[in-house]
């Protein structure tokens, strides 16, 4: 029998629809929303999508479609001529298309769209006969020549804007919507010529060749520069590949009756349930997007709130505005979520182009959260699900104080909320190449285009002098968290001199100033900022996200800062006290330096002395913050040298400040000089060989944890951790030395408390041991920085030069210091943590490196079983939520 062969296309509309939003891996999300919006009855144009199985057969076969791919295109074109009541190709009545993609992750603007496809010499005189409007269709095929020969041909945008621009110079044109349907035939031949001078042949005027050719362009555009940087920033895998969506064309440039618009069912800046959205008379849905002009707003209260003089669509055509917002509610209520929905009316009707789940700030995520939660919409697992934890940064940053002096140089359109201090750069490759480099930027452009989006992601804010609220600009920067101004119309930006004008003032290329997303403000200079308020709906949806998760959240936190930052933002103890970050402190220096200079154990357990009293106090302010949370304390872990001062000029100022020999002192650093310190004598090695000081470090610690438990009533629960154990003997040597020293101070103070005795899993030699190990340990806190370094046989002070390439060319998904290498590091974690507990069933197993913030590699340590995860201060919110989707997800 005959094996039937595969389904490549998929008709969506009124008479015929094959897909539905389940479907979005093969439609795309575009495609599966148009099939459902198809199926619910609302006014959809006809069209099929070619699904994104295709897009990974050509690739997969050096750009060739499937054999059967050009039938089953005819026939859905025959269909869909049929739906529309027009041919493709015919002079007399012709079927016009749009030809889009639709990757299953939202990517806006990131690939090609084609509009009018159909349009040559003789099926615009067709059209125009047709319609009884010149002027809209030869509009409509000026902006066809345009798109198709940027996407398709690859002439860029700006040689028909410069033809365009001089053209209404010399005829004294100020806007596109007074050039008459002759001047666009003039305006025709010169991009026809522009197109011919550059290809060396005609503009093509076959309608089936445009079509197959801005197929083509749309596949292409997957792997485009600007695709494959949106991609990388938001972990979207090059395998999923896009659809094209091929569409009969509805016209929103037909005249005073018609219009485009893009919506959101609440407003994705606040998540107020409120309809929000932009639209332009007698104009095409690119005009919205792209920035060229801007729009006005769609309801009357928005106009009311930006001040606008333009009329609202609630005002220029009620009944259409009413037909919008009853749509826009079924959607949302479809989807149990906020809708972006892009419209076009036509000479009175409208039509819904397409549906998606919104791009939202942080802010709007978690109201919208909360709230459709409230409404009974979604649950509230389903709200936990809805925050991205990567989108907590947002929350999380300061915002522009109350009472700060506010120099407002421009004001535009509050188009990502957020605020921001950065110096000016016109640029988006400079802008990326200062962030590089550590400076902090605001991009400033007269309007931003998909080729900008390395810079917008370098920049810590954007302002543009066009565009509105749901302008590529705007868009992009709410799905990245960057503060926005758009429409800031008073700017005038000479890019070549370097300078950005606003009336009479005057800014240069690299002046700092302050963005206040929120208010649509650009100020001069840096603004005072203040810390954000984490209560009311962010405490609530915390709450939710606390009761989901399995995971423990603890906090790196050696100061009395970090650990009460690390409290306030719900940190369930300290995963990771770096006991020698308070070595370095201005007067304890000295003390450590004279331990390292000792001749003898005589003289170190003297300077030593004078430690413990300092590092007793350390530690008990820690235990009185942490209030009975467990603490685990790491005790020395880098060589000795790193205490030393190294140049002649600092041995010589230390020898003078101290009193020391700055011949010893160079004696000395020369004796511990080690040519591989990561290494080297550190961690349990200095134990080993100078016990004194882990001693010291044990008695300071159980000693502050007596004084707080008899201080507050609230016994702390110390957790000791011996660093870099690669032997079951190490540990051994090193806990008995602890419990030696517990004990005495047990004995001396008549009073105990509970205590742990542990290591730090960072070697391969001790996962593959940890059966041997966990003999002796109560827990084991895997430090990934270390084990990344140590497995991958990568050094991070030095993998910079290299791991972008790596990442580029896929040998790594993601930088292994920021993610967890799953297949290697993963594998030695789950490895290392099996076989401990295989010995030890109860054993404690934690995480304490840079990893413990990360969503992804939270995911894997829910799923590798581990205890804890413990992170820097402020990623402990991120660490919270991303638990809780961890955890969500694997019982889905």
């Amino acid at each position: 029998m005959a094996q039937a062969s595969t389904k490549w296309v998929y008709d969506f509309g009124a008479t015929a629809t094959d897909g539905d939003a389940t479907m979005k891996n093969l439609l795309g999300g575009k495609g599966a929303n148009l099939a459902e919006m198809s199926k619910l009855g609302l006014p959809v144009p006809p069209g099929f999508t070619i699904t994104t199985e295709v897009c990974t057969v050509y690739y997969a076969n050096r750009k060739q479609y499937p054999k059967d791919l050009e039938a089953q295109v005819e026939a859905s074109l025959k269909a869909l001529e049929k739906a529309a009541g027009k041919t493709f190709g015919d002079a007399a009545n012709p079927l016009l298309v749009s030809v889009r993609s639709g990757s299953r992750a939202s990517m806006p603007g990131m690939m090609d769209t084609v509009l009018n496809l159909g349009l040559n010499d003789e099926t615009a005189e067709g059209l125009a006969k047709l319609s009884g409007d010149r002027r809209f269709a030869y509009d409509s095929y000026r902006r066809f020549i345009q798109m198709y020969s940027n996407v398709v041909l690859e002439i860029p945008h700006d040689e028909f804007e410069h033809i365009l621009d001089d053209y209404k110079d010399a005829h004294d044109f100020r806007l596109d919507t007074e050039i008459g349907a002759e001047s666009w035939m003039e305006v025709i031949g010169l991009y026809k010529k522009a197109v011919a001078k550059r290809q060396g042949r005609p503009f093509p005027q076959g309608p089936k060749d445009q079509l197959w050719g801005a197929i083509g362009a749309v596949f292409s555009s997957w792997m485009n520069d600007r695709a494959v940087t949106y991609r990388r920033l938001n972990d979207i895998p090059e395998s999923w590949g896009t659809a094209v969506n091929v569409q009969s064309m509805v016209f929103g440039n037909m005249g005073e009756t018609s219009a485009t618009g893009v919506a959101f069912t609440r407003d994705p800046s606040t998540g107020e349930r409120r309809f929000y959205g932009e639209f332009l008379v007698n104009a095409q849905g690119e005009d919205v997007v792209a920035g060229i002009r801007t729009p006005a707003p769609i309801s009357a209260a928005r106009r009311a709130d930006l001040k606008s003089d333009d009329p609202s669509l609630e005002e220029a055509m009620p009944e259409i505005y009413k037909q919008l917002t009853d749509v826009a509610n079924r959607l949302e209520t479809h989807y149990r979520d906020m809708q972006d929905i892009e419209f076009t009316v036509e000479q009175g009707t409208l039509y819904m182009l397409q549906t998606r789940s919104g791009k939202r700030t942080a802010p709007a995520a978690l109201k919208l959260a909360v709230e459709m939660c409230r409404e009974g919409l979604i649950s509230q697992e389903e709200a936990v699900l809805r925050l991205d934890p990567a989108q907590l940064d947002q929350l999380l940053h300061p915002a522009i104080a109350e009472d700060a002096v506010r120099d407002v140089f421009v004001k535009g359109l509050p188009a990502s909320p957020g605020a921001a201090v950065g110096q000016i750069v016109f640029d988006s490759d400079e802008a990326a190449q200062l962030a590089q480099a550590g400076k902090a930027v605001i991009l400033v452009r007269i309007e931003t285009s998909p080729e900008d989006i390395h810079g917008m992601h370098a920049a810590k804010a954007i302002v543009t002098a066009r565009g509105g609220m749901t302008s590529h600009a705007a868009v992009v920067a709410r799905g990245m968290g960057r503060p926005c101004v758009c429409g800031a119309g008073a700017l005038q930006i000479d890019v070549e001199k370097g300078v950005v004008r606003a009336g009479s003032r005057e800014l240069k290329r690299g002046d700092v100033i302050t963005v206040d997303g929120a208010k649509g403000q650009v100020l001069v200079g840096a603004v005072k900022m203040v810390e954000p308020m984490l209560a009311g709906e962010f405490g609530e949806l915390m709450g939710w996200a606390d009761a989901a998760r399995r995971l423990k959240v603890r906090a790196n936190a050696e100061t009395p800062l970090d650990a009460t930052t690390a409290r306030k933002f719900g940190a369930e103890g300290i995963g990771l006290c770096r006991t020698e970050h308070m070595f370095f402190d201005a007067e304890r220096i000295p003390v450590v330096r004279e331990m390292i200079l000792a001749d003898n154990e005589k003289g170190r357990r003297k300077a030593l002395d004078k430690l413990l009293p300092m590092q007793r106090s350390d530690f008990a302010e820690i235990f009185r913050i942490m209030a009975g949370l467990p603490v685990t304390i790491r005790l020395l872990d880098p060589p000795l040298h790193e205490f030393l001062p190294h140049t002649p000029e600092d041995i010589a100022e230390v020898a003078k400040q101290s009193g020391l020999s700055a011949e010893k002192l160079t004696e000395r650093a020369n004796e511990l000089h080690e040519s591989n310190p990561m290494l080297g004598h550190r961690g349990c090695r200095l134990g080993v060989t100078y016990p004194e000081i882990y001693e010291m470090q044990a008695r300071a610690l159980f000693e502050a944890a007596l004084d707080v438990a008899k201080e507050t009533g609230k016994a702390p629960v110390p957790e000791v951790m011996i660093p870099l154990v690669a032997t079951r003997k190490e540990l051994q040597l090193m806990r008995e030395r602890v419990v030696v020293i517990a004990e005495r101070v047990f004995q001396e103070r008549k009073a105990q408390v509970d205590y742990l005795v542990g290591t730090m899993i960072e070697l391969p030699r001790a996962c593959l041991r940890a059966a041997d190990i966990a003999e002796e340990a109560e827990f084991f806190s895997f430090g990934t920085n270390d084990l990344t370094q140590t497995a991958l046989g990568i050094s991070r002070d030095d993998a910079a030069r290299f791991l972008k390439v790596y990442e580029e060319r896929g040998i790594y998904e993601k930088d292994p210091f920021v993610s967890i290498d799953k297949e290697g590091v993963g594998e030695l974690v789950r490895m290392g943590g099996q076989r401990g507990r295989a010995v030890k069933p109860k054993l404690k197993l934690g995480i304490c490196g840079e990893h413990g913030g990360d969503p992804a590699s939270i995911f894997f340590f829910e799923q590798a079983g581990l205890d804890y995860v413990s992170c820097s201060p402020y990623r402990v919110p991120v660490a919270r939520l991303a638990a809780a989707h961890a955890a969500l997800k694997q019982r889905a």
